[in-house]
């Protein structure tokens, strides 16, 4: 569904994306993590049609994005971190023009606009202008006119970005169940990692414009992490005891070690006789600070929004 060969992006000086080399089936849903400005949006963007890449190439369900815009454009959806729904408009309208401009009959527009509506949450506001709503309900509305024509291909940028802990999860369901119903191929970004570990099988992790990583949540985890046991004693002389025989870091008290299988460890460790024992499973925010020295929630100092084409 998508193929990218050295896709590059250059602003005036900056080498936002460097060289990418991405292949997604159809059918997957892929998540892409990295903090502002390592280059997540810019490569939607451009797999989307809306900037030309400096160098390299990309097709986008078998049509390349420089010379077959149209075809792309007609096959994925893209809802992007602005307001896409226009401010003197009703939003109901907006939906059912959006579904109208991807050739869906007024009757099919109509209801699947009901739909995403209902299940967005945006029934008591539909039929108001878009300048009023607030700022959680026209990203409801975006996302809505991103899925009104179920494309075969859907971008998401930052989607839950706004939105309530309740409608982040509809959200999250409806996206879901368009994958189960469609099979539809599905690429978000976010920096909600829950969100990430949750919905996707295949995270890829990008920085300073490469992908650095790039597997399924758990292996991830597993070979750049990995499970920490922690054995809490009475002092530290029983710390130390276990420390030898387990190979373990001390720390007063505490002994620490890393395992692939955690559980696992931690049950054969309990021989060692410790008051206590912790497994505490790694997350992707640990495995980014793992590969880069940063968190994911880390913001960079200049965000992709403002950057210029030179």
């Amino acid at each position: 569904m998508i193929e990218t060969r050295e896709l590059t992006k250059h602003f005036k000086d900056v080498r936002a994306v460097d060289g990418i080399n991405l292949t997604v089936a159809r059918g997957e849903l892929v998540a892409i993590l990295g903090p502002n400005g390592a280059g997540k949006s810019t490569t939607l963007r451009m797999l989307t049609t809306l900037i030309p890449p400096t160098s390299g190439s990309a097709e986008v369900a078998g049509f390349d994005v420089v010379r077959h815009q149209r075809e792309v454009r007609l096959r994925i959806g893209y809802i992007g971190q602005g307001n896409g729904a226009g401010h003197s408009q009703r939003g109901r309208d907006e939906l059912i023009s959006q579904g109208r401009a991807y050739g869906m009959g007024v009757r099919a527009a109509r209801t699947r606009a009901d739909e995403l509506i209902e299940s967005l949450g945006l029934a008591e506001v539909a039929n108001r202008t878009v300048s009023t709503l607030s700022g959680g309900q026209r990203r409801r509305l975006d996302i809505a006119m991103g899925l009104i024509h179920a494309p075969e291909l859907l971008f998401l940028d930052e989607p839950s970005t706004g939105l309530d802990p309740q409608n982040r999860a509809n959200l999250q369901e409806h996206i879901l169940r368009l994958r189960a119903e469609h099979g539809t191929t599905i690429v978000l970004t976010t920096h909600y990692l829950d969100e990430a570990d949750s919905m996707a099988e295949r995270v890829i992790v990008i920085d300073h414009g490469r992908i650095i990583a790039d597997d399924t949540p758990r292996q991830l985890k597993a070979k750049h992490v990995g499970d920490r046991v922690i054995l809490g004693f009475a002092g530290p002389d029983g710390a130390a005891e276990a420390a030898r025989a387990s190979g373990g870091e001390q720390r007063g008290a505490q002994v620490r070690i890393t395992s692939d299988d955690g559980p696992r460890l931690a049950a054969r460790l309990a021989a060692l006789g410790p008051d206590s024992i912790e497994v505490v499973r790694p997350t992707l925010d640990d495995v980014f600070l793992t590969l880069t020295g940063r968190s994911l929630r880390e913001d960079a100092s200049a965000p992709e929004s403002e950057l210029v084409e030179a």
